[in-house]
């Protein structure tokens, strides 16, 4: 069996003894700021830190690592999806282009991921993810992050199919979400939205609701996305971005089209879609409306 490889927090434990007091205090540096120095080049860390960049080096070597690049890898490990998007950053950044061209190259990554959500569409899916929601007796969206305003877009768009839809992407967090999950039956549905970040809390209610014995229709990137394996449907969008984490565009791409199908196959979408124009009427300004 292969032998767990040692953290560098275990590095630094197992060569204190035989550090300098600069080590030391490059070793105190590190430890408190690990994400933050596994995003640093060795001269922005060796600035940080107040010390030659031969030094640096010195100090990754004296840990048992081959270099700095080795040192900042290891220090990585377990951040890559938070660091992912910082490294494309920074490798962009090294091949400056004109504002125009940046904006070309957002819509062309909006456009691959369209083209990749469309690749992934399952038509049996696509029923069962419809059927899941008709069949709910009441519906929860959960997300956090960027994918909060999809989890509230999506209750937007499922209210006028559902009888009971609730987004528990509100400003209570997780907490209040647990708490509004806490009595959930095999008769509920629980939609949950995570890309890239993949933040821990939209995991674990997503388990809950599992473990609950309520549906789960998760929507996200991939199949090795933390929570596909305890979904009952999943349904994949493009998430691709060079200049930040993720893009959300394809996935609210994907959030109206399961409402527009959802509103196709309900009973009774005619009835529902005129009682809600006629209660937003009176709020409504038309063309020859003044004011006066």
């Amino acid at each position: 069996m292969a032998s767990t490889p040692l953290t560098i927090a275990d590095r630094v434990l197992k060569t204190s003894a035989t550090m300098s007091s600069t080590q030391r205090r490059m070793a105190d540096y590190v430890l408190s700021h690990q994400f933050k120095v596994a995003t640093m080049t060795i001269d922005e860390f060796a600035r940080a830190v107040e010390v030659s960049v031969a030094t640096a080096n010195r100090f990754a070597r004296h840990l048992g690592l081959q270099g700095y690049p080795h040192f900042r890898a290891e220090l990585a490990r377990g951040f890559q999806a938070a660091l992912a998007p910082i490294e494309k950053l920074r490798s962009e950044l090294a091949h400056p282009a004109g504002v125009a061209e940046v904006f070309l190259a957002s819509l062309q990554e909006d456009i691959h991921n369209f083209q990749e959500t469309q690749a992934k569409l399952d038509p049996k899916v696509c029923e069962r993810a419809v059927d899941l929601i008709l069949s709910a007796e009441r519906i929860f969206t959960v997300g956090f992050g960027g994918s909060g305003f999809l989890a509230a877009l999506l209750q937007r768009g499922l209210c006028t199919s559902c009888d009971y839809v609730e987004c528990l992407a509100t400003a209570g967090g997780a907490s209040h979400a647990a708490r509004r999950m806490s009595r959930l039956t095999s008769r509920d549905l629980v939609i949950a939205i995570t890309f890239p970040r993949y933040l821990t809390d939209t995991v674990s209610l997503g388990r809950a609701a599992k473990k609950a014995g309520a549906s789960l229709l998760l929507l996200t990137d991939r199949p090795t996305s933390p929570l596909a394996p305890d979904a009952s449907v999943v349904l994949y969008a493009g998430s691709e971005r060079r200049f930040s984490a993720t893009s959300e565009t394809a996935a609210l791409g994907l959030v109206e089209a399961l409402c527009a199908a959802t509103a196709y196959k309900a009973k009774d979408t005619l009835e529902s879609a005129t009682g809600l124009a006629v209660s937003v009427m009176p709020w409504l300004v038309f063309e020859g409306d003044s004011n006066g």
